[in-house]
């Protein structure tokens, strides 16, 4: 990549955690030189891709010496420094080889970090099943009155990580669990191989059936066409007829369901991408048996009940309550929502009735959009080139944080691709052949204390799939991805300002119902108008970005905000039921999902589809997709009233800062919010914990 590398350096001013810290440790990061190749990520050990190997080796053989040193009955801070010590010297491994994985263009490094993980990750096992350690975390846990809070929380939270994994058990049991855990590994493999291996084909003819703007999703095909003729010897021509395959993965899938005119393209597309792949529907049934076994073993009644109860909800119980409220507040405006819908399909066709099919609603909210904003995605998009939006992220850090963005060199050999951009914090924002498809943030390494005199600075990955030039100040990006980009880079930001005495609480390694808090925050960042015309420019003539547009944007992702909450309330509630307290082996699992969109949505289900077959949320969430609105609106809460008068102000990022994100989870989550919010940003429920919904209600105009 040819933008530049980036380092978080901060000033010593801003950060008065940061006074012990030597300065060379600081400084060194801005102004290092080299002369010698470094190793993938600054690691020495992958300079080759054959590296991984004594990587792997070196990290197994300093976790066997932390053990014996654990095993000899050190004192409880000594345990758990020197447990954290393992997790940071596996995690190195385990994180550098799953980004390698997913984004490395060379084939032997991934085969080569492919080996690694699976290595590492069958010695995590040995580790988590591993009873001298067990008992030294249960024995430091009986005498950690003496710690400090942090420490306490972590020697609490290993003891509940051990028994997550079944150590406490019969050897029956842990034997079962070993290989439930086994099986559903499997299972969420197959599932995914599926979605990739069977996308979905429909083919149209005539070609002429699919918009031009539409042709660089699609395959062009072609038919044999017989012509009749007056020729009396009876013999007929034939004519090669051209058609396009669509092949409907989500991507394509959704752009043809918002810009194709001819309503049986759309209900062919919409049909197919939602009936595929079919083996995933005994996938799905298997893995949520499985699942259902497993934490039966572990002492509760679902899966769902057992994900939940380490988050700030505790409960399904409490999950399902905050789900059917947002339900019931929802449902008049989106039923308001699609009766306008309606009525703009029926004036467009010329008819007084007809219903409005599933297939429809994309097509006639994108034109019903367009027709009262006159949005142009080009004009929009002329504002954020990819430079522009890299600048935005720097005023950020500056205008919030007292952070700044400096230019580094790259060492030979640190960069996983040419076109590579380095700091403590790597970008990765270009799309190629082989790479994780989505956006997302990895943690390369967590922050943590080392002594008194060192911290160990956290490094991340920020990584998206922008196509288009590789100059930045040539790629337009549209605001769906502007806005992506800022909500991982809140992840990042985490990760980034992290400043926990143990990486087993840094950044991102919280309960998910609280991870997703700031990455939802820096959402707002991205459609405040005073933030936006700091950075967004026009690429040509450099004009600030107007206010008018901002605002017809604004009032574009409002028109159906309504809709949108409740299609994900929906997923939430289908993602909860799933997994909880169901007749197993579980019945038809399309017939359920089926009822709750009819109980919760005002949408049409087409009988014979199944789209939970490639709702991978189902495999990474499981039980926790629900995480997703609690941050919603706790997000909407802190905007409201710490953000929003003056989003750029240093009052509120310090207080961000301090009272946040620089905790990690090495605090509870209830007890940060309170303090960054005060009362009333949430309130307890059948013993967890519950967001407070006004702020987002009003936000969202839903009160009358």
């Amino acid at each position: 990549m040819s933008a530049a590398m980036w380092s978080v350096v901060i000033r010593r001013s801003s950060w008065e955690i940061l006074r012990q810290i030597k300065r060379n440790i600081l400084l060194g990061v801005a102004i290092r030189t080299f002369s010698t190749p470094t190793g993938l990520y600054g690691f020495p050990h992958l300079k080759t891709p054959k590296g991984f190997q004594p990587f792997v080796d070196d990290a197994i053989q300093r976790s066997g010496e932390l053990i014996s040193y654990i095993c000899s009955k050190r004192p409880a801070a000594e345990v758990m420094r020197a447990m954290d010590e393992i997790s940071d010297t596996v995690c190195s491994v385990v994180d550098s080889a799953e980004l390698c994985r997913n984004t490395h263009p060379d084939r032997e490094f991934v085969e080569e970090a492919t080996k690694a993980s699976m290595k590492i990750n069958e010695y995590l096992h040995y580790l988590n099943t591993n009873h001298d350690l067990y008992d030294a975390v249960k024995k430091a846990e009986q005498e950690c009155h003496m710690l400090s809070e942090e420490a306490q929380r972590g020697v609490r939270n290993l003891r509940a990580d051990f028994e997550r994994g079944g150590i406490h058990l019969c050897p029956e049991k842990l034997d079962r669990v070993n290989k439930l855990n086994i099986e559903i590994s499997q299972l969420c493999r197959e599932y995914n191989e599926n979605i990739v291996m069977d996308p979905g084909t429909v083919d149209i003819y005539p070609s002429s059936r699919i918009p031009k703007n539409l042709h660089y999703l699609v395959k062009p095909i072609y038919c044999s066409k017989s012509l009749i003729t007056k020729d009396l010897s009876g013999s007929g021509d034939t004519l090669k007829e051209k058609g396009f395959r669509i092949t409907t993965n989500p991507q394509t899938l959704t752009s043809v369901l918002q810009f194709s005119s001819d309503d049986e393209v759309r209900k062919m597309v919409y049909i197919r991408g939602n009936s595929v792949p079919h083996a995933n529907v005994d996938v799905l049934k298997r893995l949520i048996s499985a699942r259902h076994e497993l934490a039966q073993i572990m002492g509760s009644r679902s899966y769902a009940e057992f994900s939940v109860k380490p988050n700030m909800a505790v409960s399904p119980k409490v999950v399902t309550s905050f789900l059917l409220e947002m339900s019931k507040m929802v449902q008049a405006k989106s039923i308001e929502e699609r009766k306008l819908v309606m009525k703009f399909k029926r004036e467009k066709c010329g008819r007084s009735d007809g219903d409005l099919r599933p297939w429809d609603e994309t097509y006639y909210m994108t034109m019903m959009k367009s027709s009262s904003y006159k949005l142009d995605a080009s004009v929009v998009g002329s504002y954020f080139s990819l430079s522009n939006c890299i600048e935005g992220l720097k005023v950020l850090v500056q205008s919030l944080f007292g952070a700044t963005f400096r230019i580094i060199p790259l060492a030979p050999g640190e960069s996983w691709d040419p076109h590579g951009d380095l700091g403590y914090l790597y970008l990765d924002l270009y799309s190629r052949k082989g790479k994780y498809p989505g956006c997302a943030h990895f943690a390369i390494k967590g922050a943590r204390r080392i002594s008194q005199t060192e911290y160990q600075l956290p490094i991340v990955a920020l990584v998206c799939n922008f196509s288009g030039s590789r100059n930045p100040s040539a790629v337009r990006l549209n605001h769906w991805e502007v806005e992506t980009l800022f909500h991982e880079f809140g992840h990042a930001l985490h990760s980034l300002l992290s400043r926990t005495d143990y990486q087993h609480f840094s950044g991102t390694r919280t309960v998910l119902d609280f991870a997703e808090i700031p990455s939802n925050l820096f959402e707002y960042y991205a459609w405040d108008y005073r933030v936006l015309k700091k950075f967004a420019r026009h690429h040509s003539t450099g004009e600030e970005i107007p206010q008018k547009l901002v605002e017809s944007m604004q009032g574009a992702r409002d028109m159906f905000a309504a809709t949108d909450l409740q299609r994900q309330i929906f997923y939430a509630l289908v993602d909860q039921t799933l997994f909880g307290e169901q007749p197993f082996p579980h019945g038809d699992i399309s017939s359920v999902v089926a009822k709750l969109k009819r109980e919760h949505t005002s949408c049409e289900h087409v009988e014979g589809t199944h789209w939970e077959a490639r709702f991978s949320h189902l495999l990474n969430y499981g039980a926790g997709y629900y995480s997703y609105l609690y941050a919603k609106c706790f997000a909407a809460t802190i905007w409201k009233k710490l953000c929003q008068e003056d989003p750029l102000s240093p009052t509120t990022g310090f207080a961000l800062r301090t009272k946040f994100l620089q905790h990690g989870g090495a605090r509870e989550p209830a007890a940060l919010l309170n303090d960054l919010a005060g009362d009333g940003i949430y309130r307890y429920c059948d013993g967890g914990i519950m967001p407070d919904i006004s702020c987002l209600c009003d936000e969202m105009k839903l009160f009358e």
